[in-house]
């Protein structure tokens, strides 16, 4: 090899430039993978270095190590953005990236579908240090336009919506947002940069719960929260303010699922839309919500926006009781009843957004599941839910 591709590698194609962004065998002793740096010290050769800093990559453990760089770096180069920063988790990559865009006395819009912890944050931290929010239909394209206010500087974005699958007009937000002087947030951990590369889209600021796709294995707590220029020198200075620091081992098992992720997400792509198919010829289905379904309501913008689907959708059924939910679910082997997702195993959640919705009425047939579509064979997928459907009818 007489040269590592990593410092050319705007030349290659996405899936090769995950494999090798981030990393550099020959600075690593020909090592492939960049090691865990572990550390909070810094040494520095002398006064002078010290002092004015002029050559030192590294100050202290805080602002970072080679660990943690490689993923921002691999990372800023996927999602099209000008500097990344790694956070513990994906809700503090969403608090840091609201830190860094909000001052008191402003007003911020926020979609009414967003992740609850997302308004849990908006309705108290935010709330305290004199910041209002108002959450906003989901489907409001640029019609958006109509609840700007003279201090409205940030409008947040997710899309699809988080249990829901709204599915938001990312570019005819953005554009009424930066006419206004706005400032354009989205989570993206749905799609990644893969199927949706966000600051190309009009995003200033984006947030990616690495704990999901990124991982792949349910194993790691990770956020990544990506900006354009504009945006790039205050998410750092915010960050390192709060020193809202990743670990060094989240790091590396971050790089590690970096290298299969396209692989992984095309996979859960493929599996989730042949089981959103099989839901929506069930009789006890009334609707599945899955905006890459031609019959989804935001199917076009889907089509328009996004390269593909990931493994995460939502289904109502027909009218049922709670206790015919319960034997449906409760007898599931294969489907684990937990809060994340993106990992290899398959997930279902049921929810109702009725409590948590102000700007929106939400109204469903029967009662919700939430089901990430894991790497499972789905035939043997497809027999667990059919026993499950089973009992649901034996149940009702």
């Amino acid at each position: 090899m007489a040269q590592h591709p990593s410092a050319h590698l705007d030349r290659f194609r996405e899936r090769t430039r995950l494999v090798h962004a981030g990393r550099d065998p020959f600075e690593q002793h020909g090592f492939v993978n960049t090691p865990i740096y572990r550390g909070s010290t810094v040494l520095y050769p002398n006064v002078d270095e010290f002092l004015h800093r002029r050559n030192t990559k590294f100050t202290y453990g805080t602002q970072g190590t080679p660990t943690i760089r490689s993923l921002e770096t691999a990372w800023s180069g996927l999602a099209g953005a000008a500097e990344t920063v790694l956070t513990p988790s994906g809700l503090a990559a969403i608090t840091l990236a609201l830190m860094t865009v909000c001052e008191a006395g402003t007003h911020i819009l926020v979609p009414d579908s967003v992740y609850r912890p997302t308004r849990n944050f908006c309705d108290t931290v935010l709330r305290r240090l004199g910041i209002e929010t108002t959450y906003y239909d989901p489907l409001l394209g640029e019609d958006i336009r109509e609840l700007f206010r003279p201090n409205t500087t940030v409008v947040f974005t997710e899309a699809p919506g988080s249990q829901t699958f709204e599915m938001q007009d990312i570019p005819a937000i953005a554009a009424v947002a930066h006419a206004r002087d706005a400032v354009v947030l989205m989570d993206n951990t749905w799609a990644t940069p893969l199927f949706f590369p966000p600051h190309e889209n009009g995003v200033d600021i984006c947030i990616e719960a690495g704990t999901k796709y990124l991982s792949g294995g349910s194993d790691l707590l990770i956020g990544l929260t990506s900006a354009n220029e504009t945006w790039a020198k205050r998410l750092r200075d915010t960050a390192s303010a709060f020193a809202m620091c990743a670990g060094p081992e989240d790091a590396f098992l971050g790089l590690r699922g970096l290298r299969t992720m396209a692989l992984r997400l095309k996979e859960h792509e493929r599996q989730a839309l042949e089981m959103a198919r099989w839901f929506e010829a069930r009789p006890e289905v009334a609707r599945v919500l899955h905006p890459a379904l031609e019959t989804d309501p935001g199917h076009a913008i889907w089509k328009r926006d996004f390269k593909g689907s990931s493994g995460l959708f939502s289904i109502i059924l027909n009218p049922a009781s709670r206790e015919a939910l319960a034997a449906m679910v409760d007898g599931l082997e294969l489907f684990g009843i937990g809060a994340s997702w993106g990992g290899f195993e398959s997930l279902v959640l049921p929810f109702d957004p009725r409590a948590y919705r102000t700007a929106t009425r939400w109204e469903a047939e029967g009662p919700a599941l939430r089901f990430h579509i894991g790497l499972e064979d789905l035939d043997d997928l497809k027999a667990d839910l059919e026993a499950g459907f089973d009992r649901l009818r034996a149940t009702a």
